[in-house]
């Protein structure tokens, strides 16, 4: 499972893109390489960089005081549970291990405990995942199956759910309405692969195929699925799905030439939207640049990465959506949807930085911030390092600072996670684990209190142990979170419940289930189960709900 040449995982990421053509199905979509592996050496080299920057506090960046260092691990995907823990991924490994917060509710102090581990033939990586609102974590597909191949692409039709009480992982089989297609030359079989996911405004689980343009939705209870989404352009391959204030889904089309699917435009700008109510996607209307990566831009004809960037919703309304041209000197694109207007308007290009014309996102994360400002990595051509890292505030596209790996890192080894404390935990394959701490100014925390959770209704005599139900609005915050793709989905829309003894200052967390609604930018009336945790210290206590890194204000509740 863990590699200890470096050098050679550099060399591979290189050599697996693989061609793409008309002819085979599974060479016609791009693949997001796996990390280059570290050595002991130069980890350390990196945690002692990073430490010396966090303590002359000129860097936004903090190194978790407790890195991951108990085995050869590499950070890969990280996610939020209700419980306000993060469980993350050894990359392309079957093992999974938790972040939790210190008695003070520091994620840079928190401490480390394996969970279960996934079953043994399945390890994925670049798969669809979300938190379920009855806060389990499911995964489906993965780009790669590295128990079958740690080296080459092998898109599995593979899933399971994790239940966070019973520490235990669950198989699902896959929808059975996915056709069997030609995953590669001669062998035929279900994909889901890197495909786009969403837990829907109602809180229904919407699982994309890689390779096709069918979706399907999940039974929670039985862990059946049925077909949903008719009218799709083009495939879902390279396409991310990104939650409206409306309840609709946007995506940007990646234009992918899978049969049976041949709508290929070499300079195609359309936009698509999902409609739970009627299953129907229809165009969204044009991007006006475009943000998929097409050899047309630079005089090829069928053949591109087809990647798009990461798409994140913000508190006014509007989608940044991040584009990607690795055409030589190419410049990725950047487009602004108002899902209010339903119109789109173009953006900034990527601006040239210490030296770098090229920057652009073919496969990166990005995630919004409590100031309302989007973080993004960039890098040059596909995924070359150094990475580079700005924020857009929603008129200038801003560089910040990067973590300490920043320049060895390509963009596709990046993965971010918005935290209940507002800081954005990122990973890059290794066992350096960085938070980012956003700058908020007073402006930001007016901001802050207008979008904020309100709690209406809330029991005030609660027991260790005991589970009750709280009442209010914008539980689920304006928007996911973070966002990366077909690779990677680690969506924060869900309520936490956050209780701090006023006498220690203790903070305890509550498991957040069955919330009411997943829609994003609402107000309104909705509602969350929580049970309060055994180790819940007696006594006078404030009780906050926390969505998406920003707390609504505290209410007085007595723990007996």
């Amino acid at each position: 499972m863990h590699n200890n040449h470096p050098q050679l995982w550099r060399i591979l990421a290189v050599t697996m893109i693989v061609a793409l053509t008309w002819q085979h199905p599974a060479e016609a979509r791009h693949h997001r390489p796996l990390p280059p592996a570290m050595g002991a050496a130069q980890q350390s080299s990196v945690r002692a960089a990073s430490s010396a920057e966090s303590a002359t506090q000129a860097s936004p960046w903090t190194p978790l005081k407790n890195q991951p260092t108990f085995l050869p691990f590499g950070a890969s995907t990280p996610m939020l549970l209700t419980d306000g823990s993060v469980l993350v991924q050894d990359t392309c490994a079957t093992d999974w291990w938790k972040l939790t917060p210190d008695q003070f509710g520091s994620y840079v102090n928190g401490t480390w405990t394996q969970v279960a581990s996934l079953p043994a033939d399945y390890a994925p990586y670049s798969n669809s995942s979300a938190v379920l609102r009855d806060g389990r974590l499911i995964i489906e597909g993965g780009e790669y199956n590295c128990f079958i191949d740690p080296v080459n692409p092998v898109w599995s039709a593979q899933g399971a759910i994790y239940d966070p009480v019973a520490d235990a992982w669950t198989p699902v089989a896959p929808p059975p309405s996915f056709d069997v297609i030609e995953i590669v030359p001669g062998v035929f079989g279900q994909t889901i692969g890197d495909a786009p996911t969403v837990v829907l405004a109602d809180g229904t689980y919407m699982q994309g195929d890689c390779c096709t343009a069918q979706a399907a939705l999940l039974n929670p209870k039985n862990l059946t699925w049925r077909p949903v989404g008719t009218g799709k352009f083009d495939s879902n391959n390279e396409e991310g799905w990104t939650l409206l204030p409306n309840g609709k889904v946007l995506t940007v089309d990646a234009y992918v030439p899978i049969a049976p699917l041949t709508s290929y435009l070499p300079k195609g700008k359309n936009s698509e939207l999902f409609d739970p109510k009627t299953g129907l996607w229809t165009s969204a209307g044009s991007t006006i640049v475009q943000l998929w990566d097409s050899a047309a831009k630079c005089g090829g004809e069928n053949v591109g990465t087809f990647e798009v960037g990461p798409a994140v919703l913000r508190s006014d309304g509007t989608v940044f959506y991040t584009g990607s041209d690795t055409c030589p000197h190419g410049k990725g694109k950047t487009a602004i949807y108002n899902s209010y207007t339903g119109t789109w308007t173009a953006g900034p290009e990527f601006p040239d930085v210490d030296g770098l014309t090229d920057l652009n996102v073919a496969d990166a994360p990005a995630s919004w911030e409590p100031n309302d400002k989007v973080l993004v990595q960039a890098s040059p051509g596909f995924g070359n390092p150094p990475s580079v890292f700005f924020e857009w505030d929603g008129v200038n596209m801003t560089q910040v600072a990067g973590p300490p790996n920043a320049s060895i890192d390509g963009s596709y080894v990046g993965d971010m996670l918005l935290l209940p404390t507002g800081q954005i935990l990122f990973t890059d394959g290794t066992d350096d684990i960085e938070l980012y701490t956003p700058t908020i100014t007073s402006n930001d925390a007016e901001r802050e209190h207008d979008i904020a959770p309100v709690i209406f209704g809330a029991p005030q005599l609660i027991k260790a142990g005991g589970s009750y139900q709280v009442y209010g609005i914008r539980f689920n915050g304006v928007t996911q979170g973070a966002a990366f793709g077909d690779d990677v989905q680690a969506a924060t829309n869900f309520p936490l419940v956050r209780i701090t003894n006023l006498k220690t200052n203790h903070v305890f967390y509550s498991r957040t289930h069955d919330h009411s609604s997943m829609a994003v930018a609402s107000d309104d009336l909705v509602s969350t189960h929580f049970d309060v945790p055994n180790a819940q210290e007696r006594g006078f206590s404030l009780l906050q709900v926390v969505a998406n890194g920003i707390a609504s204000d505290p209410v007085f509740v007595f723990v007996k």
